[in-house]
């Protein structure tokens, strides 16, 4: 299942995942508080939280991308809606990804502009910011779409 996710991703042994965790998010702008609050609640019971705040903050901005950038001009954003957005957590002893999957083919574009008084268009700026790393990859096969991807590196646990 989580196939996928690993291509495009840097060099992790995928036999290695110590946790895996994945939500379905429907098109609607709640799901940006949802994928937040499974992602806190995913990281506290990994005991991963040394990284908690910006992993959240990303995810946010994947989740916002995807529901704005990737779904089709004419998806209602409606409670009822199919779910076609999906978070993935991904953690290693020292790495945690967070991947979000949408129905767009369509590379994400960062802003190059230096106007950061805007209202939108900082999410990608933000995620390289606060991420170790990110990129995205389109899916191959029966999948549709593409993932979008970022990396933080854990501390790891004294002892």
């Amino acid at each position: 299942m989580l196939e996928p996710l690993r291509q495009g991703l840097p060099p992790l042994d995928p036999a290695a995942v110590s946790n895996a965790a994945s939500c379905a998010l429907p098109a609607r702008y709640e799901a940006v508080r949802e994928a937040r609050h499974f992602t806190r609640r995913t990281l506290d019971q990994w005991e991963a939280g040394d990284r908690s705040d910006d992993v959240c903050l990303v995810v946010s901005e994947l989740v916002t991308n995807a529901l704005r950038h990737a779904m089709p001009a004419n998806t209602p954003r409606v409670a009822d809606q199919s779910l076609p957005v999906r978070l993935h957590l991904l953690r290693w002893s020292e790495r945690l990804v967070c991947a979000v999957r949408d129905p767009s083919i369509d590379s994400p574009v960062a802003r190059t502009s230096d106007d950061f008084s805007a209202e939108s268009g900082r999410g990608l700026f933000l995620v390289g910011s606060f991420s170790d790393s990110w990129g995205w990859q389109p899916l191959a096969g029966t999948l549709n779409g593409k993932v979008v991807w970022a990396l933080f590196r854990l501390r790891q646990p004294l002892g």
